[in-house]
């Protein structure tokens, strides 16, 4: 069995379309920088390989046989997706392109996120994103994403690499209208159990919160919610709202503090800082701009832009 002509010489194919485009040899063979005669020979062999006419030739007109019109149609295709892959390759090297996938927590992808990320895409335009935001945990078998950010220690696994950005620290805040109206909780976390306090609702039940108790141990800490809500920029204008007090990182907080919007309770219950990663599943071979993305946010995280 012989092989295929396009392995074997591709230039064939090439000098096949310029023929049947040009609707001549001489303007094909100018065209192309070849000998009339060196285009004549090639488009010949081609038809013996494939025992298939495909030109009329006559001293005056050159058309193509039906079979050639089908052929010339699925080589240019083939022509112009090796030239689209070709400069899509290009691209890449050169510079971000193509769509990443990116699942973030809600309240601090949309107000820290977002910005950065869109920022990039400025810059480079064939930089495409898909942006999704959640609080959950991650399930690599229904991940769904190129890279995911979450808060919380995370090691490589065998679904998962993560990549530590910085640490963040945790405060407890309510707004001024709030502490005017229920007052201040002091000093201990029996007198915060007392109070209205929003929680994180997740898989069902209300998140705790982590904070060091009486002792200066780390502990989980579950008050009895007054409300429970699943979204963090929704918590966020509640606790604003005057609804009750909230645990966040301070670097998603610290806009409202300035503010006046926000103060800080308890701060001796604060409990040590929490790892904000940036996670891709093991399984995906990383596209460049992936990889842009990664090292983008590292050296932002180096700048200490997260807070």
């Amino acid at each position: 069995m012989s092989s295929p002509v396009f392995s074997d010489n591709p230039r064939a194919i090439v000098y096949f379309v310029a023929v049947a485009k040009a609707g001549s040899f001489t303007a094909a063979a100018n065209e192309l920088g070849v000998s009339k005669s060196a285009l004549g020979k090639s488009v010949s062999k081609l038809e013996q390989h494939l025992a298939t006419k495909l030109l009329y030739r006559t001293t005056r007109k050159l058309s193509l046989t039906t079979e050639g019109e089908a052929y010339f149609a699925s080589c240019q295709s083939a022509l112009d997706t090796l030239q689209a892959a070709e400069t899509s390759l290009r691209s890449k090297l050169n510079e971000p392109s193509g769509t990443v996938r990116i699942d973030m927590p809600a309240a601090f992808g949309r107000s820290v996120m977002m910005p950065i990320l869109l920022g990039m895409t400025e810059r480079y335009p064939h930089l495409k994103l898909t942006l999704t935001f959640n609080d959950r945990i991650i399930d690599p078998l229904d991940a769904g994403f190129d890279l995911a950010i979450r808060y919380g220690a995370l090691k490589d696994s065998a679904d998962l690499v993560a990549k530590k950005l910085n640490d963040q620290h945790l405060v407890l805040c309510a707004s001024p209208s709030y502490l005017e109206r229920y007052g201040c909780p002091q000093s201990s976390l029996q007198a915060l159990s007392q109070h209205r306090c929003l929680m994180a609702w997740r898989g069902g039940s209300p998140l705790s919160w982590r904070v060091k108790d009486d002792n200066g141990q780390e502990v989980r800490f579950n008050p009895s919610p007054f409300h429970q809500i699943s979204d963090g920029d929704a918590m966020m204008d509640a606790c604003m709202a005057g609804a009750g007090i909230v645990q966040f990182p301070e670097a998603l907080l610290r806009p409202f503090i300035v503010q006046g919007k926000l103060v800080t309770i308890l701060p001796a219950h604060a409990p040590p800082p929490t790892e904000l990663n940036i996670i891709w599943p093991r399984s995906y071979q990383r596209l460049p701009s992936v990889r842009f993305i990664i090292n983008e946010l590292v050296s932002l995280a180096d700048k200490n832009v997260f807070g």
